[in-house]
Order: C-alpha cells, then sequence, then structure tokens
C-alpha cells in the first residue's frame, strides 16, 4: 500500500500545556506557531511510518507578555539558543480509537522518552472536498528531565512552579492526493 501524508490544519488545531504556579493555581501556555506532519499506510494511523511535531519556542503566549519572555529565557526555553521543541512518534499500542504514542521529545537540547495518550477523532471529508483527520493528545512530563531547572521558592518554602507539566493537543489533519 502507498504511503498517505497528511499536513496540519493550523485554523483548526491548537497545543496547550498548563502548569501548577505556587501549588494553588494553574497557569496555561499555548505555542501560536507548530507544525504537525504524518505518514499512514492508507487512512490507517496505528501504523504510522512518520510521526513529525516540533512547535517555535518563540511563539510561547500565556496571555502575560512578562511571564512569555520569562519563559524565553534561560531560565527555562533558552529560545535564542533552542528555537523549537520537538517530537518524534517511535511506536503506537492500542486500537484505532485510542492508545498511547510513545515518542522522543527534544526540549532545550535535551531528548527524552515521552508517552501521549491519543484519541483518534475519526476521518471525514470537509465542505471543500478535503479529508481530515481529528486527533486529541494529552500527557505529561517531568521539565526538570528537559532542563527547565528553574525553582524559586517562595519566602514561606512554597515551590512557584511544579515540576510537572501537563499537555494537550487537538488536531486536525489534512490528507495530501
Amino acid at each position: 500500500m502507498s504511503k498517505t501524508k497528511w499536513v496540519l490544519d493550523p485554523a483548526h488545531s491548537e497545543i496547550q500545556f498548563k502548569v501548577k504556579h505556587l501549588m494553588i493555581t494553574t497557569v496555561t501556555g499555548y505555542f501560536k506557531k507548530f507544525n504537525l506532519e504524518v505518514e499512514t499506510a492508507g487512512d490507517d494511523f496505528t501504523n504510522a511510518s512518520k510521526i513529525e511535531f516540533t512547535a517555535d519556542v518563540d511563539s510561547v503566549d500565556t496571555n502575560n507578555e512578562q511571564r512569555d519572555n520569562h519563559l524565553r529565557s534561560a531560565d527555562f526555553f533558552n529560545a535564542s539558543e533552542f528555537k523549537e521543541i520537538k517530537f518524534s512518534g517511535i511506536k503506537y499500542t492500542g486500537t484505532k480509537e485510542e492508545g498511547k504514542l510513545q515518542g522522543a521529545l527534544t526540549l532545550r537540547g535535551v531528548t527524552g522518552n515521552v508517552v501521549a495518550n491519543v484519541e483518534f477523532g475519526g476521518i471525514t471529508v470537509d465542505p471543500y472536498g478535503q479529508t481530515k483527520a481529528g486527533f486529541t493528545v494529552t500527557g505529561k512530563l517531568n521539565r526538570k528531565e528537559f532542563g527547565l531547572g528553574w525553582g524559586a521558592v517562595t519566602e514561606a518554602g512554597n515551590v512557584v512552579v511544579s515540576d510537572e507539566v501537563k499537555f494537550a493537543g487537538e488536531f486536525q489533519l489534512i490528507k495530501q492526493a
């Protein structure tokens, strides 16, 4: 069976992360610029031969310019040196409807293993005749394992930013002719 290439529909996709602040509230951030390319055999995503995700670190947005600039600094993403976050899918286990995707995440020059939960939303044809596939992807990682070690503590001894970061993506892909 021939390979099918799928590209991101950025107008109908998003990637976000959530992290605890002072361990009492959660701050949500997004990457406004990102890409996802997938190659499959036909329309079967369970045996995809390529899953490549990248996010532009400079596009981080938490709805607070001062915090965004801090995230771009050497304390966190170090965007001047490490321009993108990259995830390469390695192995999918599960059913067509849901499963786990193991992959290599490179963040701030450090590559480590991450497992994401994947829910397949289905395949449909949009009003313009394009075949689309949809996915919800969730997971978590320890930011310190990827070199994001900034760790301020309040006077009372409370952690300012949790080590655990949750991520969630909604991805709509367009089948290429």
